[in-house]
């Protein structure tokens, strides 16, 4: 996998191996309604298999997160 976890770039955040691209920027252009061609366009050394793999790479640690709900007492 193309991704890469190093302290020293963008303090440690997952990036895509050989630039300073975080998987949360790729998340956050495709959420934004970008089309993979676009952002293939604008970050062209990027290539098809990076995007889809920080995809990947966010499905497979969000399969792992533990969600733990809080209930909220006010009192009157």
């Amino acid at each position: 996998m193309a991704i890469e976890l190093n302290p020293k770039i963008l303090n440690g955040k997952p990036i895509i191996r050989g630039t300073r691209i975080s998987v949360e920027l790729v998340l956050e252009l495709l959420s934004s309604g970008m089309e993979v061609d676009s952002i293939l366009q604008e970050y062209p050394h990027l290539t098809r298999e990076n995007v889809f793999e920080a995809i990947t790479f966010a499905a497979k640690s969000l399969k792992h997160e533990e969600i733990h709900q809080i209930k909220a007492v006010i009192a009157a």
